[in-house]
């Protein structure tokens, strides 16, 4: 690869703390609220101008459409975002499940709240590009944004960038499958004027979607009990607007699902496109997937327009504003989850959490509607070689089939408080993130309120 020498230049220092949190997603905002609340002096940055990650900037709305009658769900601050958003009026019954969707826009403002209230330091439009070590400890990281080339100095960093972008600034150990064999990528969108009645009434009396239609476009492993539930999915329409010449026969993977709708004849949460062969660390394959992702979200529409009763006056009314990514780095840690342990009920001496047997991806989908779960260990957020830095999200240290349970947003939630929660007590004990008292954080998370057991 061709390179340039670039000089030597002294980096201002923009602020020094405690608890550095990288990434302000779902994983982000719980690991500093959650280290905030622990009494760490806590600042969180983020490239975008909110918070939210897939909430907010990729627009899926749909947090917790796992939850069914006799699901065992985690608690904390997850569940605060949905509870929040609802008092705020900024959520609304899901369809397919018993939790709530949370409005993409609104949620913005909750987040807001939700991290000054607990005290955090908020630096939006901040975008981490490299990171600071002494030997292999990490005492701070390089941001830039409108203000220029700055650093951040922090006695502990938490990477919860999505693709573990810290971790491959330090060089620590991490996995990522060849492109050809990584989770697709989405583009969101929303549409307008759709009349909602109708096409409720038409799925209701026609279409009568079950999840046993997601094994038509790809093999899909289940339990056997989810095939009969309900699914708002739609698939056969895009094939027949092919066969037809609606749009191109070669449209790539359109088929997906749908979300709520506004009295103002809104669907939300449209996620019909899913695009394979794509590297989220890669800027030319996101650049082409994002373009590419527009332009199948606009043959959707048409396909709806033409075939599906009240999308007939159907518009665009916004994409995502970035892409949604599913999978990309994972870091090797002191544990992996692998498969048996996420299908098994899997427990451990270090819980930091639970979350629902609940896997959707990689030929997986099960539903945790028997009350099932599996206690989420703290050695899968410590990274292998390097020191004071703990990573949570979906780049955490799973196998594949674990990573598409644990990438879900709730999951991510956990291992956010988690892995914010043991930053402030390693602090307050003086100890090393891998070393931390496994009694004095579990007591600190199930005094804010985290289901352990």
């Amino acid at each position: 690869m061709k390179t340039v020498l670039m000089p030597q230049k002294e980096v201002p220092v923009l602020t020094e703390t405690e608890v550095l949190v990288v990434g302000g997603g779902p994983s982000g905002i719980a690991a500093a609220i959650a280290a905030a609340r622990s009494g760490a002096k806590t600042v969180l940055v983020e490239r975008y101008g909110c918070l939210g990650g897939n909430m907010t900037v990729v627009g899926v709305e749909s947090f917790a459409w796992y939850r069914h009658e006799g699901t065992i769900d985690c608690e904390g601050i997850g569940r605060e975002y949905e509870r929040r958003a609802l008092e705020h009026g900024f959520a609304r019954p899901e369809p397919q499940s018993i939790s709530h969707v949370i409005d993409t826009e609104g949620f913005k403002h909750v987040a807001d709240k939700m991290v000054l209230e607990a005290g955090v330091t908020v630096l939006l439009h901040t975008l981490f590009v490299d990171v600071i070590l002494d030997k292999n400890r990490v005492i701070g990281i390089v941001v830039e944004g409108k203000s220029g080339r700055q650093a951040i100095l922090a006695e502990r960093v938490i990477d919860c960038s999505g693709d573990a972008d810290v971790i491959a600034a330090t060089k620590a150990p991490f996995t990522k499958r060849p492109k050809d064999k990584l989770m697709g990528v989405t583009v969101m969108f929303h549409c307008a004027g759709v009349d909602a009645e109708r096409f409720q009434q038409f799925v209701k009396h026609d279409l009568k979607p079950t999840y046993a239609d997601w094994g038509k476009n790809w093999t899909v492993k289940t339990s056997g009990k989810e095939e009969k539930l309900f699914s708002p999915y739609l698939e056969g329409v895009f094939a027949r607007a092919q066969a037809e010449g609606v749009i191109p026969g070669d449209a790539q993977a359109i088929a997906g699902t749908w979300s709520t709708f506004t009295d103002a004849g809104e669907a939300c949460g449209l996620n019909m496109v899913y695009s394979f062969g794509y590297d989220s660390t890669d800027v030319w394959d996101l650049t082409k997937a994002e373009m590419e992702g527009r332009q199948q979200a606009l043959w959707v529409i048409q396909a709806l327009r033409h075939y599906i009763p009240g999308f007939e006056n159907a518009k665009l009314r916004n994409f995502g504003m970035t892409l949604g990514c599913r999978e990309s780095r994972q870091i090797i840690g002191e544990k992996r989850v692998n498969e048996e342990y996420v299908l098994n009920q899997g427990r451990c001496e270090d819980a930091i959490g639970i979350f629902p047997e609940f896997i959707d991806g990689s030929g997986y989908l099960i539903l945790p509607t028997t009350g099932r779960y599996y206690q989420v260990p703290y050695g899968c957020l410590v990274p292998l070689e390097v020191e004071n830095l703990l990573v949570a999200g979906r780049c955490i240290s799973a196998d594949v089939i674990a990573h598409t349970s644990m990438r879900n947003m709730m999951c991510c939630a956990v291992t956010g408080q988690g892995a914010g929660t043991a930053a402030a007590v390693s602090l307050r004990e003086g100890v090393a993130v891998r070393k931390v008292n496994m009694a004095s954080l579990q007591a600190e998370l199930l005094a804010q309120g985290v289901r352990i057991h």
